[in-house]
């Protein structure tokens, strides 16, 4: 099922400027799989506490999340170009905001027990 979508990715990163092999981009796409995994896992865990009528608090703030930078939606559901990141717009806000945001979490998590 995922089988395209990575070598569709593969392809991509590949044909980047000053990339010779797989392992030039490995960490960024181990970064993105963890970033989606963790998206959906907030959203599971989201589904079950409003199932249980609770109260859901997400480990990532708004501004970090999927559904805002990598993925942003319309009011219909579609993928909404206009607000998506691409490019060095992408690359700026991945560097400058998003990993030293992430990076906080090293520092100000309780325990090495947490997802944080």
């Amino acid at each position: 099922m995922f089988e395209q979508s990575f070598k569709n990715i593969d392809d991509i990163l590949h044909r980047d400027a000053g990339c010779a092999t797989e392992l030039d981009y490995i960490e960024q796409t181990s970064w993105i799989l963890f970033l989606k995994y963790l998206d959906d896992l907030e959203q599971i865990k989201k589904t079950e506490a409003e199932l249980a009528e609770e109260k859901h608090k997400f480990i990532i703030d708004q501004d970090y999340r999927w559904e805002v930078w990598a993925e942003p939606k319309t009011s219909d559901g579609k993928l909404d170009h206009n607000k998506a990141f691409t490019g060095d717009d992408l690359k700026d806000f991945v560097e400058h905001k998003l990993f030293p945001y992430l990076k906080k979490f090293k520092t100000e998590s309780d325990g090495s027990d947490t997802i944080e």
